[in-house]
């Protein structure tokens, strides 16, 4: 991975596994995780999807009738769906986002707040010889607004994701396939008054990105691999925006409830450790589940149960939430004396391999 200071000559530091220790991470789509998820719990019994169906509402269980062999489900959460079906839940999971209905209807609040920004998101085809089908190495380059970031995918595709203000965000939406690729090919080797300049145009990156290019060649740093390659075009359809945001739940379980994911916590997506964030929350509660039922505890308890998930997952998880909101501000300042310190800092991680080697096993989960 190739990671770079737009504001800083000395800012950069290259993050290379070796051979022995395989990639230091790889990228998937959510369809083939899921696919994969789903093809697991068909091999389960007994597990029951309810496919192409909502939640109605969530409300706690009736009280017991005067039965004596009436059980007692009024602290169950029941979960009414769209297909009329109610299901009483000794432990319910949310990980429906940060606003399913999982969390209001236990109540928990969240803290946190917005950034201004938007993440732009495209599926993108690199410019590739024809001998040479493959893209292994991820690029992000920090600029004021925002980094921009290329993952490879397979095939010679990457996935763009470029944080920017909601207003340049919505520009890029408007652009032409031809203006919207010299957008991104700028973002990723012009200097930063080069690129600015470009955003407030509303046509013709595509002529200033080639006269610009003309003045500030990058075929060197193209060669050694130092910036992406150009990009050659872009998929129909898959340029989107979201709104990045901070939010940390203030805690992820209540008496039956468990959250998960962005339904626990959503990150700025500059480190790329959202999925990987809601993956270890998954693995944390299976483990809860797990020893609670070896030892014939109740799963929906807090405390025989649910409050180790939640000792182990959301300090971790905060730990990770500060440390990137605080790159974030970081790489926002323009200061000269900030952008020095910036660029002393990475020059500092390329010159030490053990604190290279601890940051990508933290990016690797």
């Amino acid at each position: 991975m190739r990671v770079w200071d737009g504001l800083s000559s000395r800012g950069r530091v290259s993050f290379d596994s070796r051979p022995s220790d395989g990639p230091i991470a790889y990228m998937t789509e959510n369809q083939n995780i899921t696919r994969g998820l789903l093809a697991a719990l068909e091999q389960q019994a007994p597990v029951t999807v309810f496919d192409k169906t909502s939640v109605e509402d969530i409300q706690l269980g009736p009280p017991p009738d005067s039965s004596l062999s009436s059980l007692n489900l009024s602290s169950y959460p029941h979960v009414m769906l769209s297909s009329k079906q109610r299901i009483g839940a000794r432990l319910l999971v949310g990980a429906d986002g940060i606003n399913g209905p999982v969390r209001t209807f236990a109540g928990i609040p969240t803290r946190g707040y917005d950034y201004d920004r938007h993440g732009v998101v495209a599926t993108l085809k690199l410019d590739m010889p024809q001998d040479e089908e493959v893209e292994t190495k991820a690029y992000q380059r920090f600029l004021p607004d925002g980094p921009i970031a290329l993952l490879a995918l397979p095939d010679g595709f990457a996935t763009l994701v470029w944080t920017t203000t909601p207003q340049k965000a919505a520009h890029l939406k408007t652009l032409s396939s031809e203006n919207f690729i010299a957008s991104v090919n700028a973002a990723s080797r012009l200097p930063i008054v080069d690129i600015e300049y470009m955003s407030t145009q509303p046509d013709g990156q595509t002529s200033e990105l080639e006269w610009r290019s003309s003045i500030n060649p990058a075929n060197e740093l193209e060669r050694t691999g130092a910036v992406p390659r150009t990009i050659h075009s872009v998929q129909e359809g898959s340029i989107a925006s979201f709104s990045i945001r901070l939010r940390q739940a203030t805690t992820y379980t209540a008496d039956r409830i468990a959250l998960i994911g962005d339904a626990a916590h959503t990150i700025h997506p500059l480190a790329g450790q959202g999925l990987n964030m809601g993956l270890a929350d998954s693995q944390a509660l299976a483990s809860a589940i797990i020893e609670a039922v070896e030892h014939g505890a109740d799963v929906g308890n807090e405390l025989t149960c649910l409050n180790k998930y939640n000792g182990e997952a959301w300090m971790r998880n905060n730990r990770m939430l500060g440390v990137v909101d605080k790159l974030h501000w970081l790489y926002s300042m323009r200061n000269p004396a900030v952008v020095a310190a910036r660029g002393l800092g990475l020059g500092m991680v390329e010159q030490f391999g053990g604190l290279k080697n601890w940051f990508m096993r933290q990016a690797g989960g």
